[in-house]
């Protein structure tokens, strides 16, 4: 019987990338926290009903892509596709806008969709995703595109342009649907078979067609710009306005409409060209329709997600992975000093120290040479004599220097001996043993 392997478009994360995903959440909660957003996490399955309603039944999301089953209830159940829908239904159910007229709330996890798996693109892929509640005001817009600007240069990533458009609100839309309708008509049998597909159920998708021959085509078409209504423009130069009064830059792009039916007036896409033909690091826009589609009141909201596997794609090329490294490493060997190694171990992890506990039971030579692997710059040595006598043997694993000290000292203040360690090592040269003594009386404290 063969090995079970995972299912195409799933990946494993394991513990050797691990760091790049912590790295990125660690970001995130801390600036959106000073920002005062507030995380909240949906379930993955929600009514199919949900997303045809929200995401629009014309979508190539809902119409090719969702995963979509009964279950034994005969209920009709989809795993998310996007987390907006999730979310604006919590809210509505829980009657998060009684608690205030502002809701900042933020999300992560994983979305599921039918696509030909790539580099960055997974068919179960994960997002960081936020949503500002109850305001209309262009104000709100920009503050969710620099709190992503943020994230994103926190995280060191270079290469990225703003791409800014407005699709207007649902009469500019309908006008210029007409007029786009119009315009690629003559053109229907040059476009690729997804646009032509597109032409009349969702046609200003067809903007955004990586097809060349179709970008051609729409290079020429009508731009969104023109048939937008004084409100819409308005609310449009005053997000520029704002961007640039935070010298945040910019691009106009009429092209980008985003590929969901909740879209209202401010769209933008965050891209890196580090990324090839899947560029977008953070897409989103205003959706002032959506909780009233949804059932809930009229509710003007923006926001945005960001795609995990491919910031994790740059993360790699500008750093090596975080790695977990121990403060102490600890070697011991004889049933009572194993005993009292556990014991020290978690003493030192009760104070906030990373220790990594060596249970092989293999020669003290052995696992030194794991300790030295462990990235540890400490070894804390117990046999059965240290054991026997309440000590423990200090190792410095760059420096070479060993002593002996008491169990209750170390635990005592467990830090004082890593500094002086790091101090050791930043010297680069074995200090004399006056030297030495003068370290540590410096760092432990003279005993005069």
């Amino acid at each position: 019987m063969g090995s079970i392997q995972a299912l195409r478009g799933t990946k494993d994360i394991l513990p050797v990338e691990i760091g790049y995903w912590q790295l990125i959440e660690e970001k995130v909660q801390k600036i959106l926290g000073l920002a005062l957003y507030q995380e909240i996490r949906p379930p993955l399955m929600e009514q199919t009903d949900l997303f045809i309603r929200g995401i629009g039944e014309g979508t190539d999301v809902v119409g090719k892509e969702m995963y979509t089953f009964s279950d034994r209830g005969e209920r009709q159940i989809t795993l998310r596709p996007e987390g907006t829908a999730g979310v604006v239904r919590a809210y509505i159910e829980h009657g998060l806008d009684q608690l205030g007229s502002l809701q900042r709330l933020w999300y992560r996890g994983a979305m599921f969709r039918y696509e030909r798996p790539q580099a960055g693109r997974q068919r179960q892929f994960h997002q960081i995703g936020l949503e500002l509640l109850g305001s209309g005001a262009p104000r709100a817009d920009v503050e969710v595109i620099a709190l992503a600007t943020d994230i994103l240069k926190s995280l060191g990533l270079k290469n990225l342009t703003l791409h800014l458009n407005s699709i207007g609100n649902k009469t500019d839309r309908e006008q210029y649907r007409a007029a786009l309708v119009s315009y690629l008509l003559p053109y229907e049998t040059e476009l690729d078979a997804d646009s032509r597909d597109r032409l009349t159920r969702n046609p200003l998708r067809i903007l955004d067609s990586k097809d060349p021959k179709t970008q051609k085509i729409a290079q020429s078409a009508p731009s969104i710009l023109n048939y937008l209504s004084k409100e819409s423009l308005e609310h449009f130069e005053q997000v520029q306005l704002l961007l640039t009064d935070l010298e945040i830059p910019y691009q106009i792009n009429p092209s980008l409409v985003r590929g969901l039916d909740y879209y209202t007036h401010t769209a933008f896409e965050i891209q890196s060209s580090d990324l090839g033909a899947q560029a977008t690091v953070c897409g989103g826009g205003r959706y002032d329709g959506l909780v009233k589609e949804l059932g809930g009141i009229d509710t003007q909201a923006i926001g945005w997600a960001m795609g995990m596997e491919r910031l994790i794609l740059l993360l790699k090329e500008l750093q090596p992975v975080p790695s977990l490294q121990p403060d102490f490493y600890i070697v011991s060997k004889g049933k009572k000093a194993e005993g009292k190694a556990l014991n020290v171990a978690q003493k030192l992890r009760s104070s906030n120290l990373k220790v990594e506990l060596d249970l092989s039971a293999s020669a003290f030579s052995k696992q030194l040479k794991r300790a030295d692997r462990s990235g540890s710059i400490i070894a804390l040595i117990l046999g059965e004599t240290e054991a026997e006598n309440q000590t423990v043997k200090l190792k410095g694993l760059k420096s070479g220097q060993e002593e002996t000290i008491s169990i209750e000292d170390l635990l005592s203040n467990p830090e004082k001996y890593i500094k002086l360690e790091q101090l050791l090592q930043a010297t680069r040269v074995t200090p004399t043993q006056d030297q030495n003594q003068d370290l540590k009386d410096d760092i432990l404290g003279s005993k005069d």
